[in-house]
């Protein structure tokens, strides 16, 4: 089962617009460099607490535009308003949960369905809780550094 990786996105700080990449770095353990969650991370590995499971987050570029379609003909939405760093083709990407597969190079882990939020709902569109339930992407964890970019490979172990 392999896909590719359509577009990336970073937020740098908490609540902030999100900016496409081109390629990103991915560092086991924390996350995508330049990312709010990476330095988050880091901040609790210098404390000697837990990291969350939330490393990366991806999502079908299919489901997004799908939903774009029905529910916001003609908005101004992009896909990176719905904050997923990595927006898929060609993989499901619910079948990856509990399961170790590539983002380009990296090795990384299915940990559950990344299903939407309130603060998504209220920044997208209020019909995202109901129509992304079941199809909002996919957490997951790095386990091995590595890099990816546009065009990369996603692909199951």
């Amino acid at each position: 089962m392999t896909g590719s990786i359509a577009e990336l996105y970073i937020v740098s700080t908490k609540r902030g617009a999100p900016e496409a990449r081109e390629a990103v770095d991915l560092q086991a353990g924390l996350g995508i460099v330049g990312d709010r969650y990476h330095a988050k991370s880091q901040k609790k590995r210098e404390k000697g607490e837990a990291v969350a499971d939330n490393h990366l987050s991806l999502i079908d570029k299919a489901v997004l535009e799908d939903f774009l379609a029905k529910q916001a003909p003609g908005s101004d939405l992009g896909l990176g308003d719905f904050r997923r760093s990595v927006i898929t083709e060609g993989i499901d990407l619910n079948a990856l949960v509990g399961k170790d597969f590539l983002v380009g190079t990296a090795r990384c882990h299915g940990v559950e369905l990344c299903e939407p939020c309130a603060f998504l709902a209220a920044t997208v569109h209020r019909d995202v809780l109901p129509k992304l339930v079941g199809r909002g992407g996919l957490r997951a964890i790095i386990l091995e550094d590595g890099s990816a970019a546009i065009g990369s490979e996603v692909a199951a172990l």
